[in-house]
């Protein structure tokens, strides 16, 4: 059993100025575990009055010689290191806290506290190496660019990887000296405010990190809207990104990121070793129980190696175990909620419905809790909905196809362009694919290789905007542009 697997959530009320505090409305709403559908704790519902503290709070510790303003960038390093290694002690605690919240395996929830570390670290390098440029524009002007933090930041992130969402948002924004307005999902606020609480201990100054536990609607809202938020960044749906980039247009114009859905393609040619190709497939979609939006969750495999491929992924999707995720044997835990299981179940019988051959699985697993069955569907086609649809949940579909330009075609036939895979031992065809796809990022023999160095983010309605590497800092920086005349001495 695992380390420490009922850690008790100490912080359940809202971080503004450093303090934990009460909603203004002293409302507070239930975080529930998806494994057991019981209440974990209650915690602080905070709203558009909360926002405005929160806001006030930030803009006033990015004031001109606020204490935060006034450090040097090393002494920004050694803040964001410092909680680095306050999240290396609290590990266990944390990995606990996801697990009880978001349902997801704890060894895996282990590994995504590993991630987080990393993913701050690589930002707290980059706090003295953002720069401008000197430019030539004439004999009697010298002209430089300087970078500048933006000011205020909302950060709103989703559950299905809570605290790595945190440490893609905070790496970057803390890096080139912004303020932090964040929002947790509703669903999964528990490891934003323990990290709240070591940022405090880390020593960052009071108002440069705030985190207001709420509701889309409210608390989001009044983010995306502020008009002293000068730049927010979200990840979640198509439909409340288009909420947030609509209010962002009608308060103050602010700067908008968007990390937004997926359906991506993973394509297998037949030169390709099925059983290697079988393992990076199921694992590209049902990791995190599918719930991911960069899943592979279109796999598209050549018709002459396609009915050993589909038996082989039927075998592994049997075989993968589905139950309490604080079993160390276990691979999958819940769905995060009623709302999403009830969803993927609905996509589960639309596909027998248009026709595709439901191979494995399908159905609840057990009566507590939000659970379902590894599934898998072949004969799938482009026109269906579970072939269109992002499903985020634990539901492969295959596909098969004969040549590169017929897959190439298929494979951007979509409304969404966040990521693709590719697996093949010809180096033509895996750059042909890479070069033509419709994708932010392309993984060639390999699937879902998320680094902290390489930029991550979608075309079309995958969303706008880069997050990781140093294309991330971009997001949280303005170019400010200063021309000097210099005038010639002449001799007396």
């Amino acid at each position: 059993m695992a380390k420490n697997p009922t850690a008790e959530p100490k912080y359940t009320l809202l971080f503004i100025n450093n303090e934990f505090v009460p909603s203004v409305s002293n409302k507070k709403f239930a975080t529930v575990n998806p494994a057991t559908n019981n209440v974990i704790t209650y915690v602080a519902e905070g709203d558009k009055a909360d926002v405005d503290k929160a806001v006030a709070a930030a803009k006033k510790a990015f004031q001109r010689n606020s204490p935060w303003r006034k450090m040097s960038p090393l002494q920004r390093t050694d803040l964001m290191i410092k909680l680095c290694e306050l999240m290396a002690r609290d590990k266990h605690t944390l990995a606990s806290l996801e697990t009880q919240d978001n349902g997801k395996p704890y060894t895996e929830a282990c590994l995504d506290v590993d991630y987080s570390i990393d993913t701050l670290k690589y930002y707290a390098g980059w706090t003295d190496k953002f720069c401008g440029d000197t430019v030539p524009v004439g004999y009697d002007l010298v002209t430089i660019t300087r970078k500048e933090p933006v000011g205020v930041v909302g950060q709103i992130i989703p559950w299905n990887y809570p605290l790595l969402m945190l440490a893609w948002k905070w790496g970057p924004a803390l890096a080139v000296g912004c303020t932090i307005v964040l929002k947790p999902a509703e669903q999964t606020p528990l490891t934003a405010l323990h990290m709240a609480a070591l940022a405090k201990e880390a020593g960052f100054p009071a108002g440069v990190i705030n985190v207001v536990t709420g509701f889309g609607p409210t608390a989001g809202a009044a983010i995306s809207e502020h008009p002293d938020v000068q730049k927010v960044a979200f990840t979640g749906s198509v439909p409340v990104g288009r909420l947030v980039m609509e209010a962002a247009a009608k308060s103050n114009l602010k700067r908008v990121s968007l990390e937004l859905g997926g359906k991506s393609p993973l394509v297998i040619f037949d030169d390709a070793d099925v059983d290697f190709a079988v393992n990076v497939a199921h694992e590209a979609l049902f990791s995190n129980h599918g719930q991911s939006c960069c899943a592979g969750s279109r796999t598209y495999v050549h018709e002459k190696i396609y009915d050993e491929f589909v038996s082989k992924a039927v075998a592994k999707a049997k075989s993968r175990t589905v139950g309490d995720p604080f079993d160390d044997k276990v691979l999958q835990g819940p769905q995060i909620d009623n709302d999403m299981f009830t969803q993927v179940l609905s996509y589960i019988d639309s596909g027998k419905e248009e026709g595709a051959k439901l191979q494995c699985g399908g159905k609840r697993v057990g009566e507590k809790g939000f659970f379902i069955e590894p599934t898998v569907f072949s004969d799938v086609t482009d026109n269906m909905r579970i072939a269109q649809e992002e499903i985020f949940g634990p539901v492969q579909s295959i596909f098969k196809f004969s040549t590169v330009e017929e897959i190439i075609e298929r494979a951007n036939n979509v409304k969404y362009g966040l990521a693709a895979g590719v697996i093949t031992n010809d180096l033509n065809k895996a750059m042909q694919y890479a070069q033509s796809v419709d994708a932010g990022s392309v993984w060639i023999n390999c699937y879902d290789a998320v680094l902290p160095q390489t930029p991550f983010g979608g075309y079309k309605n995958s969303g706008m905007g880069r997050e990781l590497g140093k294309d991330g800092l971009e997001n949280y920086l303005e170019t400010k542009t200063i021309t000097m005349k210099v005038f010639n001495q002449t001799s007396d």
